[in-house]
This record gives C-alpha cells, sequence and structure tokens, in this order.
C-alpha cells in the first residue's frame, strides 16, 4: 500500500486568520494542512486597511477584552513573524486621532479622554484643516496587513505547514459522528480536526452552514500629498499612513453580495472627504483603488470555538477586526482544538449559537 499523507489539523481558508492559527498549531508540533480555494492572503487581509483600533467605540462590549488582549499581543507577534520572514511589516506605534461625532454618545473610555485643544491638533497634524470638532488621542498601533500576510505565508512554510492553494472546500467529511476530512474540487484531505476560517465564504460548508454574509469595503490609496503621521479616524472617512510615504483613504460599508468592483463615485466620495480633513491631499497622485469582503454576522461577533460536530472548529465572521483579532484568535483557538482550556472564555462566539 502507498503511504497517504494525513494531517492533525486541516485549516479553511489561507487569509491571516487561518495562517496564524496554523502557526499557533505547528509551534504545538501539529501537522498542519491550509486550503485556500483561491490565492493565500488575497482576500479580505489583503483588502484591509490595518488600523489595530481596540477602543471601545469600535468594538462591540462582548468583544472587548479579546480585542485589549489582542493589540497587546502585536508587538511579540509581529516580531516573531518579523524574525522568521526576514518581511517588515510596517507596525507603527503614532497612535490615532478620533475626531467625535457631534451629537452622539460616546463610550465611558472615549469621556474619560481628554479632548485635544485646537493647538494640539495642529501641533501633531499641521496639514489638518482648521475645525472645532471635538477630538481625541489614542495610543493605538496600525500594521500593513499585506506584508502582515506575506510575513505569516513566508513564516508558516518556514514551520512546514503544508499548503492547497486553488482548492475549494466543497464539503465536511463526517465518520462515525466526527469530522474526519474534507472534500474539494480536485480531492480527499483527511484529519481529525476541521477548522472553517474562510471568511466570508465560511456559511456555504455543510453540515453547519453559519450565518456568514460578505460586506464590502472599498478604499483607495494616494501618494506625493503632505506627510500624515498619525491614523486619522472620522465618521465619515479614516487615513491610515504608511512609512512607504503611502496614504490609505477607506472605507464603505455595502451589503453587495459577492461583488468586488470598486465604483468611481464612491472613491470619490471617500477622496472628497479626505480632503475636507487633509485640504493638502487634493495635489495628491491616485496609486490604487480596491474593494474587499469582510465576513459579517447577525450579532456583529466573530464566531470561534467547536461546533455541534466533534472535531469540527470555526474561526471566522471577524468582519473588520480580523487583522487586529488574529494574534488572540489563533492562540484561542489552537487551545481549543488541542483541547486546552482557552485564556478566556468564548462562550460569546460559539458556533453553536447560530444552531438550531
Amino acid at each position: 500500500m502507498r503511504n497517504v499523507k494525513t494531517w492533525d489539523v486541516i485549516v479553511i481558508g489561507g487569509g491571516i486568520i487561518g495562517l496564524s492559527l496554523a502557526i499557533e498549531l505547528r509551534k504545538k508540533s501539529a501537522r498542519v494542512l491550509v486550503v485556500e480555494r483561491g490565492e493565500l492572503g488575497r482576500e479580505a487581509s489583503h483588502a484591509a486597511a490595518g488600523m489595530l483600533a481596540d477602543c471601545g467605540m469600535e468594538i462591540p462590549s462582548a468583544l472587548q477584552t479579546l480585542a485589549t488582549a489582542s493589540a497587546r499581543m502585536y508587538p511579540e507577534f509581529v516580531h516573531e513573524l518579523q524574525d522568521e520572514s526576514g518581511i517588515d511589516v510596517d507596525l507603527r506605534d503614532q497612535g490615532t486621532i478620533l475626531f467625535l461625532a457631534s451629537g452622539t454618545a460616546a463610550d465611558q473610555a472615549v469621556l474619560s479622554t481628554e479632548r485635544l485643544p485646537p493647538e494640539r491638533l495642529t501641533e501633531l497634524e499641521p496639514a489638518l484643516a482648521d475645525s472645532n470638532r471635538p477630538a481625541i488621542y489614542l495610543q493605538e498601533r496600525s500594521v500593513d496587513p499585506r506584508a502582515l500576510t506575506l510575513a505569516a505565508l513566508k513564516a508558516a512554510k518556514h514551520r512546514e505547514v503544508d499548503m492547497a492553494t486553488g482548492t475549494k472546500v466543497t464539503g465536511i467529511l463526517i465518520s462515525e459522528g466526527k469530522a474526519s476530512g474534507v472534500t474539494t474540487n480536485r480531492t480527499i484531505y483527511g484529519a481529525p480536526a476541521i477548522v472553517n476560517c474562510a471568511g466570508a465564504w465560511a456559511g456555504e460548508l455543510e453540515p453547519h452552514p453559519f450565518p456568514i454574509r460578505p460586506v464590502k469595503g472599498q478604499m483607495l490609496s494616494i501618494v506625493g500629498g503632505p506627510v500624515i503621521k498619525h491614523v486619522i479616524r472620522a465618521p465619515e472617512v479614516y487615513l491610515v499612513p504608511r512609512s512607504d510615504g503611502r496614504l490609505l483613504i477607506g472605507a464603505t460599508v455595502e451589503e453587495a453580495g459577492y461583488d468586488k468592483r470598486t465604483e468611481v463615485d464612491a472613491i470619490q466620495r471617500l477622496h472628497d472627504a479626505a480632503v475636507g480633513l487633509v485640504p493638502g491631499l487634493s495635489q495628491a497622485r491616485r496609486h490604487e483603488a480596491w474593494a474587499g469582503l469582510r465576513p459579517g454576522t447577525p450579532d456583529d461577533l466573530p464566531i470561534l470555538g467547536a461546533t455541534s460536530t466533534p472535531g469540527y472548529f470555526a474561526a471566522t465572521g471577524h468582519f473588520r477586526d480580523g487583522i487586529l483579532l488574529a494574534p488572540v484568535t489563533a492562540l484561542l483557538m489552537a487551545q481549543v482544538i488541542m483541547g486546552v482550556k482557552p485564556d478566556y472564555d468564548l462562550a460569546a462566539f460559539s458556533p453553536q449559537r447560530f444552531q438550531s
């Protein structure tokens, strides 16, 4: 008989969540196969802005503990990936200037933060338009998600994670009531543990079709305008600087199915909103425009943990926070899969909340 290769864990989906989890599982000596329907890291991870925004205003209250923990994990997470891959992922810690929406209630974390006076705003970002809008400073970081995902991919390969690309998983194999592998458009792969990290496509698989939907986000990048040091967030737009001189401007939130086309009018609205914050950006050159599909859930919380089918797990539905939550998701899901009590309670994110 010829030897047929098997694995301890099959990860469905090769974005930052799937790759980070694969690396964490390899640290625990598990044999891991990542199966990706397209190119590794080319969906939501490739399209993200990279703000590590764990401020309470941006995060559902049930998710705050994990968001804070993951943000704190980021420097070490990045250090490991950069060390193993040799790729600089542009982790920036200059912080965020957050413009508050007028007349809306702010959470306690924001209420307790001192407002920035106009002269301090000008000192932090001289190119900002004159404004009396209330603003605060947050000690948040940002990262380049494309570089981060590439670093994770190289680190996973370095750790001998197996990968199958251009391979669509079509079903979960069940044997004697337990997960035993996956069927694909090419072949069958066997493993006693399967993890659905398929992002916006995670709901397509039986036996548990999770209520995941794609939420479209259009963005653009520009070069050649005034230097912006901080992430700048306002209700209508956000600006995320990169160390190579690019400035990202985003992003729309659209229920548009699996349509990833960009629209001239939407990109123009984002550009106009950015110029409203920083007038000098009107002279910058447009570099790129793109759209990505965030994996949304009905309650805006990720799906993390074991399903009712033994051996079948989910780590998906991160919506706008996949980059932020990658380190903590990898840690906790590796613990769950390996039968170790996770460091944080995942009950609120259980896949079984959607199972009848």
